[in-house]
């Protein structure tokens, strides 16, 4: 039997009772809790010489065909709180068939690693088992419901009209990998992008580095703090007169807190520290005696003037830095002047960015 849940029967069971090689095949030991007595169901990363860090259980096409060949692995499936988490493994891999598509619309198919208990959902089987659910054909597909007591492996597009007698299925578009992973408690998550943290410390490769669960969400484990702000459209300039700059956007920004649509002039300091500010300014033909300065928590008595420009021909600008020890919570704010009202200055003009360096 290829598949091979552990701890599913028992010596003597009709089914024909846990092996000692289904029990040395199957992962033991406690994975990724969900919760006091729940386990993170997914995929035990391994890989036989691959790229992915989930190597097992892959699901792959045959070329031509309505064939998919499913690689041996290991997985945990969690049922419910009561039944607990199934350890499973396949050990040779499985050649899966597709029936044919609809004759006039697409659907999707949903390959799972399932199992059957018939002590917890009182059907007839009690089994572990790699199949097919089949979706619905219609001219806008969904993907079938995962069912319960078990994990996706990979959804399939199955054109109409598709059959081994016309090319099959187009395995390199049609195929979606769903697999997750899980790891034993205490290890690094990995291919598991949109599982939430178990537990305050918990630590998981988040693609480009290690994070960790801070109780609410992933944080890189080197701490980091930075914004950069932009502007859309085009914004008009009273005449002598500092105007603080209202930001549209933060398209890079690691705490939502140090900018924000309800207070689009400031940006805001999560912790304290030393902060590296950094302001740019380009003005359109005509402006003269045109200045940039940082206002500090709104107090006019707390200002930085970063740059001035007598007179611009069109397209002159500054750019500057300045150190600033900020308090948790202090905020700066952009503010330029110049001699003469202004109109239709390009968004791209200004630029802003804050970025924390280190404790003060």
């Amino acid at each position: 039997m290829p598949v091979r849940p552990a701890w599913l029967t028992n010596r003597g069971d009709s089914a024909g009772g846990q092996t000692r090689t289904d029990t040395r095949l199957a992962p033991l030991g406690t994975h990724t809790p969900t919760g006091r007595l729940t386990t993170l169901s997914g995929i035990i990363p391994g890989s036989s010489g691959g790229t992915t860090v989930l190597g097992g259980l892959a699901v792959t096409g045959t070329t031509g065909a309505m064939t998919a060949s499913v690689a041996p692995g290991r997985a945990v499936i969690q049922s419910t709180e009561a039944a607990g988490a199934y350890p499973v493994s396949l050990d040779t891999a499985l050649t899966l068939t597709f029936g044919d598509g609809n004759a006039a619309n697409p659907r999707f198919d949903l390959v799972v690693l399932r199992i059957y208990d018939a002590a917890v959902d009182g059907g007839p089987e009690t089994k572990g088992a790699i199949e097919i659910i089949q979706g619905a054909a219609a001219a806008t597909p969904i993907v079938p419901t995962v069912p319960a007591a078990a994990i996706p492996l990979a959804q399939v597009r199955v054109p109409a009209g598709a059959s081994a007698g016309t090319g099959g299925i187009d395995w390199t578009t049609a195929l979606t990998d769903r697999r997750t992973g899980t790891v034993s408690v205490g290890g690094i998550l990995v291919g598991n992008p949109t599982a939430p943290g178990a537990y305050p410390g918990q630590f998981r490769d988040g693609g480009r580095g290690i994070e960790r669960w801070s109780g609410t969400s992933w944080m890189p484990t080197e701490e980091r703090h930075h914004v950069a702000v932009t502007k859309t459209g085009t914004y008009a300039l009273s005449a002598n007169t500092y105007t603080s700059i209202q930001w549209s956007a933060a398209p890079s920004r690691t705490d939502a807190v140090m900018w924000s649509a309800a207070q689009p002039t400031r940006l805001v300091a999560p912790v304290s520290g030393l902060y590296v500010v950094y302001t740019s300014q380009t003005w359109p033909g005509g402006a003269n005696s045109c200045r940039t300065r940082l206002k500090i928590n709104n107090d006019e008595n707390n200002v930085v003037q970063m740059s001035y420009i007598a007179a611009s021909s069109g397209g002159q600008g500054d750019s500057s830095a300045l150190p600033l020890v900020m308090a948790a919570g202090d905020y700066v704010e952009m503010q330029i002047w110049n001699t003469n009202a202004l109109a239709s200055i390009p968004a791209a003009y200004s630029r802003a960015g804050l970025v924390w360096q280190g404790p003060a």
